[in-house]
């Protein structure tokens, strides 16, 4: 998403963030009303209705013409598809988080659990720690590289005692992959 993108998006779904102005986008997808004839099928008051027509108006959804003494809403699909295909891209929702540190939960969790010496204190019970901490340890595994398993737990004796957790738990997540008899142990991409 690029920088300009986001002030649109924000304004969209903002917009889009009310049920009565969900169901004036849906009436206004079959035809075209008056304030008058959306007051009376939603029970809203006329000064309700315009305000939900003024929001969707800034944001190009509808537009008014006049028809005698009233105004006449219509909605463009067309701005609503090119929205929908805007938040729909593929590189649309992905990019909007691009100035986030992916990396300070798995941080904050190794503070949490490690000691000075970088030994974990514990093996995290819960799911998500234990990810972050496995993610940390095997950084330990270089790309490419067979490990014996005695090699393999001389690595993780670095952070446990329970090198055989860590192994198990690596290899859970498919941090690690092994031979089927246990001979060779490498980290996966």
């Amino acid at each position: 998403m690029r920088d300009d993108q986001t002030p649109q998006l924000l304004a969209f779904f903002s917009a889009m963030a009310d049920a009565n102005r969900l169901k004036i986008i849906g009436l206004l997808a079959q035809e075209d009303f008056s304030v008058e004839e959306l007051t009376g099928m939603l029970k809203l008051s006329a000064s309700t209705v315009s305000h939900h027509l003024s929001k969707l108006s800034k944001i190009g959804l509808v537009s008014a013409r006049a028809e005698s003494y009233y105004n006449v809403y219509h909605l463009h699909t067309e701005v609503l598809e090119t929205m929908a295909k805007s938040i729909l891209a593929q590189d649309t929702l992905p990019n909007a988080v691009a100035d986030v540190d992916m990396s300070a939960y798995d941080r904050k969790v190794l503070e949490s659990y490690a000691q000075p010496d970088g030994r974990l204190k514990t093996i995290p019970a819960q799911r998500k720690k234990l990810e972050a901490i496995l993610r940390h340890v095997v950084q330990t595994f270089e790309p490419g590289v067979r490990y014996p398993e005695k090699q393999v737990n001389e690595l993780l004796s670095r952070f446990h005692d329970d090198t055989a957790s860590l192994r198990r738990e690596l290899i859970g997540y498919k941090l690690l992959a092994r031979e089927a008899d246990g001979s060779a142990y490498w980290r996966t991409p």
